[in-house]
């Protein structure tokens, strides 16, 4: 028997901010607030998103160097879902760090308050066994696991122009779309 993943705790020293910064970004409701922390869920599990808050937390200034976890998923059923949202956060200035289209995902990365990123993303396939063979077999894939960067704003306007999803993401992975300058994925050089 294999266990479902069912939440990520975080620690915070900003609790207020990160329950509403999650609450606007992926729609996190509080389901538990104490003087600890907050428990949230966007669906019908009792929480998702645990945020431990206790007074002896401290940012760390160099965080990027550390080993740790990089980022959380969010998926999105569909990339018209995908674009709305950055054209609704977009409109209260919150952006993505950086964008790629892995082949088998289209994702935005978000910064958090506390620094962390959170990935919003589609499949590419509508098809997890297809999504799936893409990432175990494909030798584009294979040379480039990390994919091709995407400037979202460019990628949203054609999608609204009526562009299809095929073209564009055709056009991303040909890297039509890339930015200038290319962003940091939030890890220091090598």
């Amino acid at each position: 028997m294999k266990p479902k993943l069912h939440h990520v705790n975080l620690k915070t020293a900003r609790l207020k901010e990160m329950m509403d910064w999650y609450r606007r970004v992926v729609g996190l409701e509080v389901t538990h607030l104490a003087k600890e922390g907050a428990w949230l869920s966007n669906d019908a599990a009792n929480h998702r998103l645990a945020l431990l808050s206790v007074p002896v937390l401290v940012d760390d200034p160099v965080r990027e160097r550390h080993a740790g976890m990089h980022h959380t998923a969010y998926e999105f059923a569909t990339f018209a879902d995908l674009m709305d949202t950055f054209a609704r956060l977009r409109e209260i200035d919150i952006l993505p760090s950086f964008c790629l289209d892995h082949g088998m995902t289209t994702s935005m990365y978000y910064r958090d308050p506390d620094g962390n990123f959170v990935e919003l993303q589609t499949d590419n396939f509508g098809d997890w066994s297809a999504s799936k063979s893409y990432m175990r077999l494909s030798p584009d894939f294979a040379a480039n696991p990390i994919g091709k960067f995407f400037d979202p704003a460019r990628v949203y306007d054609e999608y609204k122009a009526g562009r299809s999803f095929d073209d564009l993401h055709r056009a991303m992975m040909a890297g039509q779309f890339q930015p200038n300058p290319i962003p940091s994925i939030g890890l220091p050089p090598p």
